[in-house]
């Protein structure tokens, strides 16, 4: 009888031993990993300062190669700057006076002219001591001297504007070259265009 009880109170320490053990040892620790929603990317991602960006029309200034051209420009030009070389203290500036054009086989002032010629009175205004030879020239159709006549007389139309603005006629002399000068080579109306006309040279005696 006594062993029983001994037994039994054995087995009851026993149980509770196994109880107090598991009751009392600390249970690992839930491991939960953390994942940003896709809502949080933006905000949790670092921030880095974009660079300046330039506009397409600021990059195209500052190009090279973006730079104004003569495109389009009025081929005798370039001649017309050649020809004028006037003395370096005199200040006359070729660029500033226009040359007018002529239709065909006309002296007549035409009207996109006349807006030219008032520019040039304006230039001769402004510059007081400098004096002007109109030359007259034409295209390559007809005789020389038929040209000859024909180019003085657009020479003569173009200085008659100019003293009836008000420019003195002692600064505006005239002379004819007729077909022998064309400012543009050719035999068409591209080429002809360009050579009827009344070309400024400049001079400040």
């Amino acid at each position: 009888m006594r062993w029983m009880q001994r037994t039994w109170v054995g087995s009851t320490i026993t149980l509770a031993l196994v109880a107090l053990f598991l009751t009392g040892c600390p249970k690992r620790p839930e491991v939960v990993e953390s994942v940003p929603k896709p809502s949080e990317v933006g905000t949790l991602a670092p921030k880095v300062a974009a660079p300046e960006g330039k506009s397409p029309t600021e990059v195209a200034a500052e190009s090279p190669e973006a730079k104004p051209t003569e495109t389009g420009a009025v081929p005798e030009a370039k001649i017309a700057e050649a020809e004028v070389k006037p003395e370096a203290s005199s200040g006359v500036q070729a660029s500033e006076v226009k040359d007018i054009y002529f239709d065909f086989d006309r002296s007549a002032i035409r009207e996109d002219s006349k807006t030219l010629l008032n520019e040039n009175v304006e230039w001769f205004r402004k510059n007081s001591a400098a004096k002007a030879t109109i030359e007259g020239h034409c295209d390559e159709r007809g005789s020389s001297e038929y040209n000859l006549a024909l180019g003085e007389r657009r020479a003569r139309a173009a200085r008659d504007y100019l003293v009836a603005a008000g420019v003195a006629a002692s600064r505006i002399s005239t002379i004819s070259f007729g077909k022998e000068r064309p400012f543009v080579l050719g035999h068409d109306e591209s080429a002809w265009k360009w050579n009827r006309r009344a070309h400024f040279v400049l001079s400040a005696k």
